[in-house]
């Protein structure tokens, strides 16, 4: 069978869903779990990703997300990797953790992500253990499944901060009282019925109207698939730009940026990466190192922050400072 298709573009909306290798559990206790979210969480910042939906199985996860800045594939190669080392490390084993290549499905947002949202909070009862079950007690064990976003849709006091229910919501009628408890009517009335989604995923890899798909197939006709350069860089700051804010909010002028040691230079290169949305060895050639310093230094930038508050307050003044 043909690989499913890879399509990046500005603004795409994914589910994507990763397995163990061999069908191996991924998270074997609360801790592997914590540690996950904790890894998803920084690299939707890392990325600029929009984080709508998730839920974590013992093998496998699914989640559901926007990519702004057309990166789907940097954004799951650095949260996969990350997170096996991080539980290769703890459970004291090598090798792979994830079966493959991650599974995505390219989403018409404004029409199917309500639908396929509910979709995703199905999974824990969606298992041979709860298919049988009565209604009433999977809807219970789906309200308070502690590993996904479905509580916090339906109870605003159980979110987490870095998933963004408001889009979701809108179709039930907004983030209020009401929608909240819309999205929850909506859930059960799933459990009643039985819908499937799958059977409206076209080539194995889209989701969405005729017109939604016809325009993908549009896309893929060209000759290179890539996008335009104009289009591959909006939603990305100047070089420029970035090296003032950090000037302004270190006091060390911009033309020496380059030149600066430790945490300063670091800073400059993890910004670069973040918000410039330049690669290793363009990063590298401004500072003029290679790419592998450039990678170790925004790993060590990392590791200073979450030792030390201040750098870490100084790294969001900057952010806010680009953000104005």
């Amino acid at each position: 069978m043909a690989r499913p298709l890879r399509i990046q573009y500005p603004g795409a909306v994914y589910q994507v869903m990763c397995r163990g290798d061999d069908r191996k559990p991924v998270f074997r206790d609360d801790h592997d779990r914590v540690r996950f979210l904790q890894i998803l969480a920084d690299s939707c910042k890392s990325y600029a990703v929009v984080l709508y939906c998730y839920v974590l199985m013992e093998k496998h996860f699914h989640i559901f997300l926007e990519t702004p800045r057309g990166n789907l594939s940097e954004f799951m190669r650095q949260l996969n990797i990350t997170y096996t080392s991080s539980y290769n490390r703890r459970h004291e084993r090598v090798g792979h953790l994830f079966q493959g290549r991650y599974k995505s499905i390219l989403v018409e947002k404004e029409a199917y992500a309500a639908m396929l949202s509910r979709s995703i909070h199905l999974n824990p009862v969606n298992i041979q253990a709860y298919k049988q079950k009565p209604r009433k007690e999977r809807a219970h064990y789906l309200k308070g499944y502690p590993w996904s976003t479905l509580p916090g849709y339906i109870d605003a006091r159980k979110r987490v901060p870095f998933v963004e229910y408001g889009l979701i919501l809108g179709a039930y009628g907004g983030d209020t009282e009401r929608g909240r408890k819309a999205y929850g009517d909506a859930i059960r009335a799933d459990l009643a019925q039985g819908r499937e989604i799958s059977d409206k995923i076209a080539a194995q890899s889209m989701l969405g109207g005729e017109g939604f798909i016809d325009s993908l197939r549009r896309r893929l006709r060209g000759p290179v698939r890539e996008l335009p350069a104009a289009q591959k860089l909006r939603g990305y700051t100047s070089k420029k730009r970035i090296l003032q804010a950090v000037a302004d909010e270190t006091g060390v002028k911009a033309k020496d940026i380059a030149h600066a040691r430790g945490p300063i230079r670091q800073l400059a290169m993890e910004l670069l990466y973040r918000h410039g949305g330049l690669k290793g060895p363009e990063i590298g050639a401004i500072f003029g190192v290679d790419y592998s310093t450039v990678s170790q230094g925004r790993k060590r930038l990392k590791g200073h922050m979450e030792k030390d508050p201040e750098l870490a307050r100084l790294m969001h003044k900057i952010e806010d400072h680009l953000s104005t």
